[in-house]
């Protein structure tokens, strides 16, 4: 039994090797399952991808399969690419577009936004159900590709057209707002992106390396070097859209700088359907959320069972031949669910071995299999709310930057308000390579792990650099608005108030940080998820990842309008206002430094808690022991006899 342990964990530490690459990569090859998968034509050529249409089993179908790999990488990685630059280019300046076209007031666009990102992440989960459930992953990205290029439309036509926007406010004081009808048709093009958005994050990774053959090592290391291009093609896009495409919308024209991304949505649909008949395609399997549910009512229809005293060996536990899960050994937390595996003389089985009624008795591997889902739950609470720290450096350094110094050289050239996030991506970018080649070795000396630190370790450290980030985010307004209110200003604002003397790039130490924090606690959770996570659950496990990112986001929102409607009328003033020289923003960001500072103790404490699924449990258990002792008693009664 310890020998297996070992081995368990030795095989472990080998796929946490190169962190860089594991990141995106090496987790994702867990998810190679044994799906059906969609054929083309009849033909028997060896360009189709499969050569039949009929097959006997899974191991007859994989041996059909032509795995083109790199060949079809080209229209993968060309759709991802236009397509990030499409959707990025719509939505990184469309703070300001609400602001500065809509007439919307600051508070109210920055709550849209949050509230629009908050449903985004939040349709991961549907289209990761519908996917598995249905559709599969290429028809799913099918849908979603089109909805992006239609809804990244509606936005450009919401500029182009003048009766679908208000009236330019110019340096009025007051501005006529949109009409419902004009809301409305916003909204639609915003709806659009919801689906096409929602689609493709839960899907796009795993299209990509359903092209690769799992199975062989140009195929491995192909989807290596696949997840590698998607990460850069992703902070290439974010890197254009926030500097090129951002200073054309904000300082030649919007029309323009809207119908830049409608063209590369567009490219990026043509390419995507071009490689059609090439692409792998895994049919849908069913939906994984079923075995959830079989546990949840077996235990809650037997909780008046009195436990078994040896669960590890009298537990139902039967495996079905080619079960894709890894087998998981009994954990003595959350034992309430061990009765919907306790077998009862009212419960009947089938010639195979199966239970007849899977919603009165399930394996002892299903049960284990939802308490890995029931422990990463309160983790991923906690990395939630650690999300409303990056929501808030995605808004509100904007304004900041609106009413500072965005000069550069003598030139006059003026830095676009939105594209100072930019050093929020970069600051990722570089720290992951210093992480990777530099951080990662030394703490592996001193702690004795490949990774250098175990997941729940980096995803602490950036909860730690993320109230860093805040805590800096305060000190730095509180110095903006004092000079706008004590020095010489730069002139006004349209709608908020006069400029500060601060140098906007003041704010690039507050961004660099909160990208630390990414580079730490964005990636450790994406890894973290697939690795806790059952593998035929792996869609879900990349949804939850982006709906924690939704409920921070609609937590920003709610805070943002608890504290307007708070503060309005208060004696020291409101601490939103549209003028940030007459608001306090440093002492929100203070509120949100001690939020976060309770969340990082909440943390700590479920994390003393978590047991890491199967070979990542560091600590042979009291229950492995007595399992190993009991097998041993069987052995010598059976030699016995």
């Amino acid at each position: 039994m310890k020998s297996r342990v070992r081995r368990d964990k030795k095989n472990n530490d080998n796929n946490n090797n190169d962190l860089f690459c594991c990141n995106y990569t090496q987790i994702e090859t867990m998810e190679r399952k044994p799906l059906e998968v969609e054929t083309t034509t009849t033909t028997t050529t060896t360009t189709d991808d499969v050569t039949s249409t009929t097959v006997d089993s899974f191991e007859e179908e994989q041996k059909k399969l032509v795995y083109r790999g790199w060949r079809v990488m080209p229209f993968i990685i060309g759709n991802e690419t236009f397509e990030k630059l499409g959707i990025i280019g719509t939505l990184s300046n469309l703070l300001v577009y609400l602001t500065s076209v809509f007439n919307l007031k600051s508070y109210t666009a920055a709550t849209i936004i949050n509230a629009f990102s908050g449903t985004i992440n939040f349709g991961t989960f549907i289209a990761a159900f519908l996917c598995d459930t249905y559709f599969g992953r290429y028809k799913t990205l099918c849908v979603a590709v089109i909805a992006c290029f239609l809804g990244s439309f509606v936005i450009l036509l919401t500029a182009a057209v003048p009766s679908l926007h208000p009236i330019a406010c110019g340096n009025k004081s007051t501005c006529e707002g949109p009409s419902v009808g004009q809301i409305m048709f916003l909204l639609m093009g915003l709806g659009f992106l919801v689906v096409g958005a929602g689609g493709i994050r839960p899907c796009n990774l795993a299209f990509g390396a359903d092209q690769f053959n799992p199975k062989s090592e140009s195929g491995k290391k192909g989807i290596n070097s696949f997840f590698n291009w998607y990460f850069f093609t992703f902070t290439f896009a974010q890197i254009i859209s926030l500097t090129l495409i951002v200073y054309i919308q904000s300082n030649v024209s919007w029309t323009i700088g809207l119908t830049i991304p409608v063209v590369l949505m567009f490219l990026a649909c043509v390419i995507f359907f071009a490689g059609d008949r090439l692409y792998v395609k895994v049919k849908a399997s069913g939906s994984p959320l079923a075995g959830i549910a079989h546990v949840i009512a077996a235990a809650i229809k037997k909780r008046g069972l009195k436990p078994v005293k040896q669960p590890w060996v009298d537990l139902y536990n039967h495996i079905p031949r080619n079960y894709v899960n890894t087998t998981l050994k009994y954990t003595d937390q959350l034992r309430f669910l061990d009765k919907a595996a306790i077998m009862t003389p009212e419960d009947k089985l089938n010639s195979d071995g199966a239970a007849s009624d899977p919603w009165k008795l399930c394996t002892l591997q299903q049960v284990e299999e939802v308490k890995c889902i029931v422990r990463v739950i309160p983790i991923w609470l906690a990395s939630s709310v650690y999300y409303l720290a990056i929501s808030m450096q995605m808004t509100y350094p904007v304004f900041q930057a609106l009413q500072s110094d965005r000069r550069l050289g003598s030139g006059g050239f003026r830095i676009p308000g939105a594209t100072y996030v930019v050093f929020l991506m970069t600051g990722m970018t570089v720290f992951i390579v210093f992480y990777d080649r530099v951080l990662v070795p030394s703490l592996r000396r001193v702690t004795g792990l490949e990774t250098g630190i175990t997941l729940l370790q980096r995803i602490g450290a950036g909860i730690v650099f993320s109230i860093l980030s805040l805590l800096v985010s305060g000190f730095i307004e509180e110095r903006r608005r004092t000079f706008a209110l004590t020095r010489p200003t730069l002139g006004m604002a349209p709608r908020t108030g006069e400029i500060s003397s601060m140098s906007a790039l003041w704010l690039i130490p507050q961004l660099t940080l909160a990208g630390i924090a990414e580079a730490f606690a964005a990636i450790g959770q994406m890894e973290f998820y697939y690795k806790q996570f059952p593998e035929n659950m792996k869609s879900f496990a990349g949804s939850i990842f982006y709906i924690g990112g939704g409920i921070s986001s609609y937590l920003a929102s709610f805070l943002i309008s608890t504290v307007h409607r708070t503060t309005e009328h208060s004696p020291s003033g409101n601490w939103l206002a549209e003028d940030l020289n007459k608001a306090k923003l440093d002492y929100f960001y203070f509120m949100l430094t001690g939020i976060m500072v309770v969340n990082f103790g909440y943390f700590l404490l479920m994390a003393k808690w978590y047991r890491y699924k199967g070979s990542n449990d560091e600590d042979i258990t009291e229950i492995e022991k007595n399992e190993e002792e009991t097998k041993q008693q069987q052995l010598q009664d059976k030699n016995s006899v």
